[in-house]
This record gives structure tokens, sequence and C-alpha cells, in this order.
């Protein structure tokens, strides 16, 4: 299992910016290549890597998949995931909205109740906006850290709720009459605690099933609902 992990970690490493020769693997993990080979064609058959002759490349949803493999493995978290670019973990969070028929706005900046506020990512499919906050894994998670990212992405989703008249325009939310927001934690790895206060806290690896499940269980969540008049004020950005 540590070679296997080892061998992960340098699919990681090499492949980050482009396809590789898969011979570079053994000699970057230190291990013969008989066995890096073996390695790699099961990672194949598993579907987290691709390999093409002597090309070796991975996808982002692979690389994700293969971070958490790691972790499994028992890798250490920040070693695991600091070959993975920020953007990768956001790509997969927006297109698992998008081919769900959301449309999806990232790290939106606002201003409200005298404070500025950003949220990683907002999905929209009418009544409904998922408020999604792409926590970085660089600590762990601990329950204290874990209850200060929900409440803090409560503060935020509430915000947005409070003056979501004025970015109607910009939001493309002319058209709706109403809106019901939703506070949303998403991690790379599964946290012991699924919820918090009633707001989810989500593995990246779980979103589709989540978000298949979303219109029937958002009562069940925290959510913030407001009326939406005709006409929108000025949008107020920063």
């Amino acid at each position: 299992m540590k070679i296997e992990r080892e061998i992960i970690i340098s699919v990681l490493k090499l492949t980050r910016n482009r396809p590789i020769q898969k011979d570079l693997i053994a000699k970057d993990a230190n291990t013969p290549t008989t066995v890096a080979d073996e390695l790699l064609r099961n990672l194949h058959e598993k579907r987290l890597v691709q390999l093409k002759g002597k090309i070796l490349e991975t996808s982002p949803t692979q690389r994700l998949s293969l971070a958490v493999e790691a972790i499994k493995q028992g890798a250490d978290i920040e070693r695991a995931c600091k070959f993975l670019e920020w953007k990768e973990f956001e790509n997969m969070a927006a297109t698992a909205f998008e081919i769900n028929n959301y449309n999806v706005k990232r790290n939106f900046h606002f201003k409200a109740n005298g404070k500025r506020w950003e949220i990683d990512l907002l999905a929209f499919k009418q009544p409904h906006i998922a408020c999604v906050d792409c926590k970085h894994w660089q600590h762990g998670w601990s329950k204290a850290s874990i209850q200060k990212a929900v409440n803090t992405q409560m503060e935020r989703t509430q915000a947005l709720s409070d003056s979501l008249q004025n970015f109607t325009d910009k939001l493309g939310l002319n058209k709706w009459t109403q809106a019901t927001l939703i506070p949303i934690v998403l991690s790379l790895v599964p946290s012991t605690f699924k919820f918090h206060n009633d707001t989810p806290i989500v593995s990246i690896l779980q979103l589709q099933n989540f978000i298949n499940e979303l219109p029937a269980q958002t009562i069940l969540l925290t959510h913030f609902s407001t009326k939406i008049k005709e006409r929108s004020a000025k949008l107020t950005e920063f």
C-alpha cells in the first residue's frame, strides 16, 4: 500500500501540467519499473489515470480522485493535495452543477450590510441558489474549523439573501419572483460531520448525489428565502 501511495503522489506531481512518459513515475517514486508499471495498470483499470502506450495523463476529475485515494492509503492531506491546483477543485464543483442544468457564477464579490463579501461558487436553478464555499484542505478538518466554516458561510449567504434585489441584473434573476439560497461547504475529503446547524458539509466526490437530492431536501436544510421585485436596483460591486 505504501508503494502504491508513493506512485499516486508521483502521478499527481508529474502530470500537473501535461501528459508524461510513464517511465518517469518509477524514477520519481524510487520504485522498480516493473512494479510501477503494474500499479499504473491497476490505476488505469480503476479509471484513475489514462495510459496510452508509454504516455500517462490525468484529467482534473481523476486528479481529485487520486488525491482522495492517496489520503485513504495514509498519505498526509497536505502532501496528497499540494500538487492540485485550487482551480481544479473549483472547476470540478462548477462542472458538477453545470451538467445538472445550473447556471454558475464563480468568485462573486458583493457589498451588503456594510461589509464586503465573496462566495466561491453560486449555482442557479430557479428557485434555488446554491451558495458554495470551496473549502481548502491544507489544515485538516477539526470540529472547530468545521463549525467556523459553516457559520461563516451561513453569514455570507444570509447577507446575499438580504441584498439580492441589488444584484438581479448581474446574476440574471430578472425573471425570478423569489429565490431560496442554500449555504453549502464543499470539501475534498468526507468530513466526520455531515451537517452543522442544518448546513451540509459535502465531499467533492459526493457532490453529484447531493445535487440530485437538493430540490427535495432543501426544506430540511438551512436556507434563506427572499422575494424578487420586478424592478431591480443598480448593482454595486467592487
